[in-house]
């Protein structure tokens, strides 16, 4: 009998996406995804559930669907996207539902992989050039993302003590950048100017969108428990990721950056997380070679990552976008699941 697995965040970005490539993967016969919100992305054998924000619905579907795999995808690293109060919801309360289900007895659940960031890190003038996985961030943490994937991983390590038998991985994500994804870091390389912190050249690792799911993808197929920084090689001043890209830098103020970019944001021209205004301070530097021992490879350098989003960039400008935005529909995901009428053989749209 192959893997079933368990997605949470189906209609995030990274959800559909793992659901999409565990799909080709013949050795994964079940596929369930929770997500407050129906999928994004076209599915053919992947179950959508919906549940709320914490999944409180998590213990059941595990004891009724038999899931021997969790891939956690859904934690919020974006400030800007939610409450504090509902990020706390989803980040924290979720991530201890999650678990409560994963350990609870006769649990199937064997293997768990979580998607966090090295926001854990944070970011200051204090910093080693690299943090490995091991390393203590250099100060209290100042933003509400990092404080709730500092409590997260709190319960991470307590759910890896209390369970030895369920393997578990955390993977620590550095700034991702692609041609699909969209994150305050994309969003500010997208600008018609591209915002910089005045006397600051900090210097950034990156991680392709792609390398993103298959990191995941390879920890949950060679169950590698521990934790991992998971980032491209080499690193880049803010001021060559920008000039390759082909943007100029407008500089803003080294203190009081909240007001002086009030106007623009309330034109809805710029939306900067604190937690991206400290990286454009100080950087970060996060050592990637634990990850690589246990056998992982990356597609992409932290370069080459950045190299290839300019490249889509300028191919979305010549050929434009073509594909119409996928909309979830009960009714037809159900006859093309179970009709007679379906070709099972043959491909369908």
């Amino acid at each position: 009998m192959g893997r079933r697995v368990l997605i949470t965040g189906l209609s995030t970005f990274w959800g559909g996406r793992l659901a999409q490539a565990l799909e080709a993967d013949p050795g994964v016969d079940v596929i369930i995804g929770l997500d407050t919100r129906e999928p994004t992305v076209k599915l053919e054998r992947t179950e959508y559930v919906r549940s709320d924000e914490n999944y409180s619905i998590l213990s059941r579907i595990v004891r009724a669907t038999g899931v021997d795999t969790i891939a956690h995808t859904f934690l919020v690293v974006d400030s800007t996207q939610m409450s504090s109060r509902a990020m706390h919801e989803i980040n924290v309360i979720g991530t201890m539902n999650l678990f409560a289900a994963a350990s609870a007895a006769g649990s199937t659940v064997r293997n768990v992989v979580v998607k966090s960031a090295a926001l854990v890190y944070g970011s200051s003038p204090q910093d080693p050039y690299w943090f490995r996985e091991t390393d203590k961030r250099s100060g209290q943490p100042r933003t509400r993302v990092e404080r709730s994937l500092l409590e997260v991983e709190s319960y991470v390590r307590d759910f890896a003590r209390d369970n030895p038998k369920v393997c578990l991985s955390t993977l620590r994500f550095c700034n991702v950048i692609g041609p699909d994804i969209s994150t305050p870091f994309v969003s500010a390389l997208e600008m018609p100017f591209v915002p910089k912190v005045a006397g600051y050249d900090p210097r950034f690792q990156l991680v392709h969108e792609d390398d993103v799911v298959s990191a995941i993808l390879f920890a949950l197929d060679k169950q590698v428990p521990g934790v991992f920084n998971i980032a491209g090689d080499g690193v880049l001043p803010w001021s060559e990721i920008t000039a390759i890209v082909g943007k100029r830098g407008i500089p803003m103020p080294p203190f009081g950056i909240d007001l002086a970019t009030a106007p623009l944001r309330r034109l809805g021209l710029v939306d900067l997380p604190p937690e991206l205004i400290d990286l454009l301070k100080f950087g970060r530097g996060i050592d990637n070679s634990l990850f690589k021992e246990a056998g992982f490879r990356y597609q992409y350098t932290s370069a080459g990552a950045v190299a290839a989003f300019v490249a889509a960039l300028r191919l979305r400008k010549t050929m434009g976008n073509h594909d119409p935005a996928y909309r979830y529909e009960e009714d037809v995901e159900q006859f093309f699941r179970h009709s007679p009428a379906v070709m099972r053989d043959h491909p369908h749209t």
